[in-house]
């Protein structure tokens, strides 16, 4: 099963591990599943770490790296994800949390998020 990875646990994937919770850490841990994040993490990532926010302390060029060299695959942006972004109902306003669920919703790939309110968006989406 593809996991499309939130920008959340991909940060305590790469800082603090140990905050990973155990539904998503088994999940992550099987060789069946194929584990995947977006090009909008990395963009928040990047965003929010040039601003100097405390809670990004990781360099996206370095998390990008990390992810890759583990066996994760990038979903690209595209132009039919950002239609279906503008089309969710607004449950949350985060950007690129709302890109998430539209990559999540379009390509079919469940997303792994600790948000409740990311999780309350109707699709392929489980809170961990």
């Amino acid at each position: 099963m593809k996991l499309l990875i939130d920008t959340h646990l991909l940060l305590w994937l790469a800082v603090e591990p140990a905050k990973l919770p155990k539904k998503g850490r088994l999940l992550l841990e099987d060789p069946l599943n194929e584990p995947l994040f977006s090009a909008a993490s990395i963009w928040e990532v990047a965003i929010k770490y040039s601003l100097g926010r405390e809670d990004f302390s990781v360099s996206p060029q370095l998390l990008r790296r990390g992810l890759l060299d583990n066996g994760y695959r990038e979903v690209p942006i595209t132009s039919e994800h950002g239609l279906a972004a503008a089309s969710l109902p607004k449950l949350h306003k985060d950007p690129f949390d709302r890109m998430l669920v539209a990559q999540a919703t379009v390509e079919g790939i469940l997303l792994l998020t600790s948000d409740a309110n990311v999780a309350r968006y109707s699709g392929p989406i489980r809170k961990v």
